[in-house]
């Protein structure tokens, strides 16, 4: 549908991306004057779409941006493979040039190339790597390079980067990685990725080789009243009208994470023929949590009796204070260490975070689900 006034699920871009000016400006700043950025965020906050927004920006004759998704890389040797094939590709205009990039630069390795019918796009390599760390730097100083050659600047974006932390030996990967990198001219580096919590620990811990690599941008919460702007208008365009009232009641029902935003406001907009009404509100807000019953039944399931009662505490509105007395026993939490424990495996299961020293729940959607699903099992 090509009028689709909200969209969710996919990296939004045009009429469908909104606010984001101040992080836009500064990111846009980062790539055009060569500075490391590291961009951090809960999932689905709005992080892609904010990169390929700049990245759409910046791109020109004397800025290439290389953007990469190693979410399926499990190892250092595949993370190689897709970093070489996706410099090569978007770094050169035909494919005679990027064969001849490849003689040039990855002489020493000789890779296998495979091609599809196009193979600007249908390109990929599979390097024959020897043990030798003089083989991997090549790899990696390949942008420096290219760039060096035809006498630009590169942009290289990798998504989902936290993947790194789960590579056999990460620690020993992650110190070549930083110590090639920090080293290039012409070449940045914008990470990030959709695991706060392995992000935060890549980039935050002083005892691991990225720390401090680069600018850190937090991404926030975009305003309700920039979302309400959004919302009205995008219900205007499509020949329907929602109130200002109900557009916020959207966003904190919420708590304005943008993805479940824009979701929720999709399901009000089915609902309604031609004016929002309350009605409307509580049946799309009704789909967007039996919508996601699912994926929170697979989510908890597995849970033991201390986790699940550890989320009845953050349901019933405790942020803070789980060690104390009062708590631990009204809540069947255990002592005071295995607090840490249960929040360490909260966290890990991405179930739970942890902001301004607050506890709460990493996905706004649960919490209404959790609490109709203690009450019936009280009821119960």
């Amino acid at each position: 549908m090509e009028n689709k006034p909200f969209v969710f699920g996919v990296a939004t871009s045009g009429d469908n991306f909104t606010d984001r000016e101040k992080e836009t400006a500064h990111l846009l700043s980062n790539f055009n004057n060569g500075v490391n950025t590291v961009l951090i965020s809960p999932r689905r906050w709005g992080k892609t779409s904010l990169v390929n927004k700049v990245c759409k920006l910046a791109q020109s004759d004397r800025l290439k941006i290389v953007y990469l998704d190693i979410f399926s890389c499990r190892t250092d040797k595949e993370f190689y493979d897709t970093f070489a094939s996706s410099v090569l590709k978007q770094t050169s205009s035909k494919f005679d040039e990027m064969l001849e990039n490849v003689k040039i630069f990855l002489s020493r390795i000789t890779p296998k190339i495979s091609m599809g019918p196009d193979p600007m796009t249908d390109f990929s390599i599979s390097l024959e790597l020897n043990p030798k760390s003089e083989d991997t730097d090549e790899i990696l100083q390949l942008p420096e390079k290219i760039a060096q050659k035809k006498g630009i600047s590169v942009v290289v974006c990798i998504d989902e980067f936290q993947q790194i932390s789960e590579f056999k030996d990460s620690k020993t990967f992650q110190k070549r990685l930083r110590s090639v990198w920090q080293l290039q001219k012409s070449v940045s580096y914008c990470l990030f990725g959709s695991k706060k919590h392995l992000m935060n620990e890549l980039f935050e811990k002083k005892s691991l080789p990225f720390y401090k690599f680069g600018d850190a941008i937090y991404l926030h919460r975009i305003s309700t009243p920039d979302w309400i702007s959004y919302i009205c208008k995008r219900f205007e365009s499509t020949g329907k009208s929602v109130s200002e009232e109900l557009a916020e009641r959207v966003c904190l029902a919420v708590d304005n994470h943008s993805s479940y935003v824009q979701q929720l406001a999709w399901l009000l907009w089915i609902h309604t023929e031609h004016t929002a009404t309350a009605q409307n509100f509580a049946d799309a807000h009704q789909d967007l949590i039996d919508q996601n019953t699912p994926l929170f039944e697979k989510q908890t399931e597995n849970l033991s009796a201390y986790q699940m009662n550890f989320l009845r505490a953050l349901v019933d509105g405790v942020s803070s204070e789980f060690t104390s007395a009062e708590i631990l026993q009204k809540y069947q939490l255990g002592s005071s260490a295995n607090v840490s424990i249960i929040k360490r495996a909260l966290i890990k299961k991405e179930l739970i975070e942890i902001e301004n020293k607050q506890v709460q729940l990493a996905d706004p959607v649960m919490k209404p689900w959790l609490k109709r699903k203690f009450l019936f099992n009280f009821v119960e």
